[in-house]
C-alpha cells in the first residue's frame, strides 16, 4: 500500500502520520490523525478485515474520531488508532503481540496504544515487553487496567443527559435496546439496569446474551434491535450501523451508544436529526475509556478522579444538545465544530 494511495483515500483526513506493516508475524496499521494537542493515543484494533482498504478506512476514521474525542474530553492528548488484520479468536499469538509492540514502539513515541475491540489487557502486557508506549496495563486498578468499565460509565452518563434533554425524567422506566453486550455493553446493560431502565439486548454472542440476560436484560434479535420500539438506541458493536439501509428504521428517540463512527457517513446525522431523532456524537459520548487511559499513562490514576472527570460527559453533551436546538442543525455538526475549535492552531488562535 502506497503512500499516493493512502493519501487519495476518501477518509484520509490530513493525517500526520499512516505506516503499514506486514511481514510472516504481522499484518497491522497505525495511523496519526492530529497531534496537535499532545501524543496521539486509541486503541489496538484486533479484526477479520476483508481486504487492507477495509482495515485502512477503519483506522482513518477511527484515529481521526480519538482527536476530536480527546479535544472534548478535556484532554492533552492526540489522535490515534491501530487496527491488526486478523481474527483474534485464531490468529492471536503471544509472536503476534510481541511484533505489534516491535511496530507500536518502532514510532518513537508519536502513537501510544491501549486496548480495542479484539485485545485486551493482557495482550497489551504482552505488548509491553517490547514498547513502553502502552497503557491499560495498570494491574493494581479495580478493573485491572480495562478501560472499559469507565467507557459503559460514559455511556451512562451521556444517555442519562439524553432523556433529561429529551424527556425532562430519569431512566426509571426507560426502554433502552443496547446493541452489543461485549465488554462495554455489559458494563452499561448493568449499570442501566441499576438506574431502573428496562434493557433489551442484542448480541451475535450467545455467551454474551447469557451473561446479560443474567443481569435482567431482555434478549432480542439481532435483526431487530435497530429497529426496536424504545425510548433509546445503544449502539455498542461495530461502526457503521447508522446508514442509508437502516436510518429510516431506528424508532427509538435518542441513539447514544459506545460504538465507534457509528454514522457510516456523516449526512446520517442530519438524517437522525430531520427525523427529530436526539443524536448523541459518538466521540463525545464514549470518551470514558481514553480518559481512563489517560490518568493511566499519567500516573496520576485514581477511580474518584477518573470518575469525576468522565462525568464532565454529560455537561459536554448538554451544552452540544442545547446548541442544537438552537442552531436547528444537527448534534455531529455542533460536536466537530466545538472540537476543532479546541485542537485546530487557526481556531485557538482566533479565540
Amino acid at each position: 500500500m502506497n503512500k499516493t494511495e493512502i493519501q487519495y483515500h476518501a477518509d484520509f483526513d490530513q493525517h500526520e502520520l499512516v505506516e503499514f506493516c506486514q511481514n510472516d508475524r504481522l499484518t497491522a496499521m497505525i495511523a496519526v490523525h492530529n497531534s496537535n494537542l499532545g501524543p496521539a493515543v486509541g486503541g489496538c484494533r484486533m479484526y477479520p478485515y476483508a481486504t487492507e482498504q477495509d482495515a485502512l478506512k477503519d483506522v482513518l476514521r477511527l484515529s481521526r474520531g480519538m482527536t476530536y474525542k480527546s479535544a472534548l474530553a478535556g484532554l492533552p492528548l492526540g489522535g490515534g488508532k491501530s487496527v491488526i488484520i486478523g481474527d483474534p479468536r485464531v490468529d492471536k499469538t503471544r509472536d503476534l503481540l510481541l511484533a505489534m509492540g516491535e511496530f507500536v514502539d518502532s514510532l518513537g513515541g508519536r502513537y501510544i496504544t491501549a486496548e480495542d475491540s479484539g485485545t485486551s489487557v493482557a495482550d497489551m502486557a504482552i505488548m509491553a515487553e517490547r514498547t513502553k508506549y502502552v497503557s491499560g496495563v495498570l494491574a493494581e486498578d479495580q478493573y485491572g487496567g480495562d478501560p472499559s468499565p469507565y467507557t459503559a460509565y460514559g455511556v451512562l452518563v451521556g444517555i442519562r443527559e439524553a432523556v433529561r434533554h429529551r424527556c425532562n425524567t430519569d431512566l426509571k422506566g426507560i426502554r433502552i435496546a443496547v446493541q452489543g453486550a461485549g465488554n462495554v455493553g455489559y458494563h452499561l446493560t448493568r449499570m442501566l439496569l441499576e438506574d431502573g431502565a428496562k434493557v433489551l439486548v442484542a448480541d451475535v454472542s450467545e455467551a454474551n446474551l447469557n451473561r446479560a440476560a443474567a443481569l435482567g436484560a431482555e434478549v432480542i434479535s439481532v435483526k431487530d434491535v435497530l429497529k426496536a420500539e424504545v425510548d433509546v438506541l445503544a449502539p455498542c458493536a461495530m461502526g457503521g450501523v447508522i446508514n442509508e439501509d437502516s436510518v429510516r428504521d431506528i424508532r427509538a428517540g435518542i441513539v447514544a451508544g459506545a460504538a465507534n463512527n457509528q454514522l457510516a457517513t456523516r449526512d446520517m446525522g442530519q438524517v437522525l436529526f430531520d427525523r427529530g431523532i436526539l443524536y448523541a456524537p459518538d466521540y463525545v459520548i464514549n470518551a470514558g475509556g481514553i480518559i481512563d487511559v489517560f490518568f493511566q499513562q499519567r500516573g496520576e490514576h485514581s477511580r474518584d478522579k477518573v470518575v469525576a472527570h468522565v462525568d464532565k460527559i454529560g455537561e459536554t453533551l448538554g451544552n452540544i444538545f442545547r446548541e442544537s436546538d438552537l442552531a436547528r442543525t444537527g448534534t455531529h455538526e455542533v460536536a466537530d465544530s466545538m472540537a476543532e475549535a479546541v485542537f485546530m492552531p487557526a481556531a485557538r488562535e482566533v479565540a
